[in-house]
């Protein structure tokens, strides 16, 4: 009995902040904006301006997930080697950035991104051409990339760091090669490690709004933003 109500602070947590919410995700979803009943609200999504945004938002989701998932395996790799004394500070760098206001990250990408940012003024000093990338699904795509790439690193991180250096060796003594030993001992022993990084990359993802009005303008239209007008029309 001790053991269970120790658990209440936990239960009352998902009550208020998980349940509640999900009950006002139904009740918004089956009513009108005056509360009568209404199924028009599920059916719109057949509408082809929503097929559309959530066909492009499913997109760029997966495209940012396949993106972080590439920089970041890596990464990690090279992280769980690395020598104990130097980790605290190289995760520290990854996750440094997740310190930092969210609307002050997509300003910092704009400026970095726009035809008068700071790339193509580097590319100007060096007599190269410049690039126009702002107010594009690429530009939404480096954004979410940016801001969500660390969910991707550290779950990687902290199942390969657990891998047994034993099986590992077991697999060179046993005449496994580098390649071999990756894909046949540690990739699928970090399987759980790369579900949960895209589980936590794509589904921010596949509902952001903010990003892509910032990054991609208004010809770029996500189911987030699709969402978000119809809160504030409404």
């Amino acid at each position: 009995m001790r053991k269970k109500l120790m658990a209440g602070p936990y239960l009352l947590w998902m009550l208020v902040f998980t349940i509640v919410p999900l009950l006002f995700v139904f009740y918004y979803g089956f009513t009108s904006s005056d509360g009568a009943f209404t199924f028009s609200n599920i059916t719109a999504i057949f509408e082809k301006i929503h097929i559309q945004a959530l066909g492009l938002s499913l997109l760029l989701a997966v495209i940012t997930t396949a993106v972080c998932l590439l920089l970041a395996y890596p990464l990690a790799l090279i992280l769980s080697k690395s020598a104990a004394k130097n980790r605290s500070f190289v995760i520290f760098i990854f996750i440094l950035p997740m310190w930092i206001n969210f609307l002050l990250r997509i300003i910092a990408i704009r400026m970095l991104l726009s035809d008068n940012g700071i790339l193509n003024s580097v590319l100007s000093a060096l007599n190269l051409p410049n690039f126009s990338i702002m107010y594009t699904p690429a530009a939404i795509v480096i954004g979410m990339v940016y801001d969500y790439i660390p969910y991707m690193i550290l779950p990687l991180y902290g199942v390969i760091v657990k891998i047994d250096p034993r099986l590992i060796e077991a697999a060179e003594d046993l005449g496994c090669n580098s390649t071999q030993v990756f894909s046949r001992v540690v990739l699928p022993l970090s399987v759980p490690g790369i579900l949960s990084g895209m589980t936590m990359v794509f589904v921010p993802a596949v509902s952001t709004f903010y990003i892509s009005q910032k990054l991609g303008g208004t010809d770029t239209v996500l189911i987030g933003d699709v969402i978000e007008r119809q809160f504030k029309q409404g």
